[in-house]
């Protein structure tokens, strides 16, 4: 299969909710403009799985990474902005374009959706792991559709 990660038209992105414990992770189509929860990768205090991302890289070809920026509710850096720093410079090694999504509230989003799920019958328990993937799902769909805009 050609390589076709810096062609134009449709783009696969892989979405990144980072935790100082897990990082929640997503997968996006600028096609559908939606987003899929992929699930978690360990992160021991800064020290992220990143066999595990270079295989979802595999795995995804995405043509971007995009990073949940965490934001106070007046628009500053949070206390997490060192922590997300050296996060991005380690994915900068996979050599993809990276961009960052203002996060405020996602993972408050992301439990309130879960929640309403499991009260119409849709899903069991929620774990802090189906937090975090959502909220990379909402990440990666608040970029798609700044995007599309």
């Amino acid at each position: 299969m050609p390589d076709t990660r810096n062609a134009q038209g449709p783009e696969t992105i892989l979405a990144f909710d980072y935790g100082r414990r897990r990082i929640g992770v997503a997968v996006g189509q600028t096609i559908t403009c939606s987003a899929s929860p992929l699930g978690i990768i360990s992160n021991d205090y800064g020290d992220p799985d990143l066999e595990k991302i270079a295989g979802l890289i595999r795995e995804w070809r995405p043509n971007r990474l995009v990073v949940g920026m965490p934001m106070r509710a007046d628009g500053s850096a949070s206390d997490m902005q060192d922590f997300l720093n050296q996060f991005i410079a380690m994915l900068e090694t996979f050599d993809l374009p990276i961009e960052s999504v203002d996060e405020r509230y996602t993972s408050l989003e992301a439990e309130a959706e879960l929640k309403e799920a499991r009260a119409r019958g849709d899903r069991g328990r929620i774990s802090k792991q189906d937090i975090d993937s959502k909220a990379a799902v909402l990440i990666a769909e608040r970029y798609l559709a700044a995007r599309r805009n």
